[in-house]
């Protein structure tokens, strides 16, 4: 198996679909399909369904991505060893949080980019559990998440803390009690999100539940919603002050609780430590302020 095998074979799987993949790799589609084949041919055994919609991964063919993930990983790690310097180069996949994201990466990104243009990187944004899953799948090089973060395969540097406040629409009466909650819409990011696992602990051990919860793929799509007086939401205070300006927005004061939550870098423990990699963690604690 060659490793333009490889690259293809992957593009296939993630893209679930032999004409994407083939234009995604610039690829004729017959020559993807043919490779598909010769593929399946020498390992003897099936990869992929073929459906009207796309292709899907056979049992084989799930076990062959893991190994495939770790191989081309592998194999970029080894070359930017054998030609390490002291400069960062090359690429970097990294992954955010979308609070992060909003508030702390940009004077981060702006100052690494500055400093170190030859680093050709690319972000994603999601949820920890997302970016979790994306780092022990070889997807990302590392991603800035909210701990705490316990995995045996991952390291985690801490780049700072978040102050978790519970903010509502200036219109929102004062919550003086804190059953009050209970009679609460709760506004927060999809399933995975840390903060808004926090929050909902934090309710179950008080025996509390939220009338309603609205999911939301974006912080200004929450902040949105809490400015119209949809709910309220727990989000880092450094998030609700920069909106302040541009929403109607107040922190509901709870003297009960204060919620800080470390942010965190990781990656894996088995990956090659790059200069890129580095000096974007350094960067990042010198400007997480």
């Amino acid at each position: 198996m060659e490793i333009r095998d490889m690259h293809i074979f992957l593009a296939v799987a993630n893209e679930g679909s032999i004409t994407r993949a083939a234009e995604k790799l610039e690829y004729v589609q017959s020559s993807i399909s043919i490779r598909i084949q010769q593929l399946e041919n020498e390992l003897h055994t099936v990869l992929f369904i073929r459906q009207r919609q796309g292709v899907q991964l056979t049992t084989s063919g799930q076990i062959l991505k893991s190994y495939v993930e770790k191989i081309l990983s592998l194999t970029q790690e080894a070359v930017q060893a054998v030609s390490d310097k002291s400069t960062p180069q090359g690429p970097l996949r990294i992954g955010c949080l979308e609070t992060t994201a909003a508030i702390r990466l940009p004077n981060i990104l702006a100052d690494y980019h500055q400093s170190y243009p030859e680093v050709d990187l690319t972000l994603k944004t999601g949820t920890t559990d997302e970016l979790v899953k994306l780092v022990l799948k070889f997807e990302l090089d590392g991603a800035f998440v909210a701990g705490p973060i316990e995995h045996e395969e991952l390291e985690a540097t801490t780049i700072g803390y978040e102050e978790l406040v519970l903010v509502a629409g200036g219109q929102h009466a004062a919550i003086e009690r804190m059953e009050e909650l209970q009679h609460q819409t709760l506004l927060v990011f999809r399933m995975g999100c840390s903060y808004r696992q926090r929050y909902e602990d934090w309710l179950n051990s008080k025996g509390l539940r939220p009338s309603k919860i609205m999911e939301f793929g974006t912080v200004d799509g929450i902040l949105g919603c809490i400015h119209a007086g949809l709910g309220i939401s727990l989000l880092p205070r450094s998030v609700v002050e920069r909106a302040i300006g541009h929403y109607d927005l107040h922190i509901l004061k709870l003297s009960e609780k204060h919620f800080t939550t470390a942010t965190l870098f990781i990656r894996r423990k088995d990956s090659y430590s790059t200069p890129a990699v580095s000096e974007l963690v350094r960067i990042a604690q010198k400007r997480f302020i």
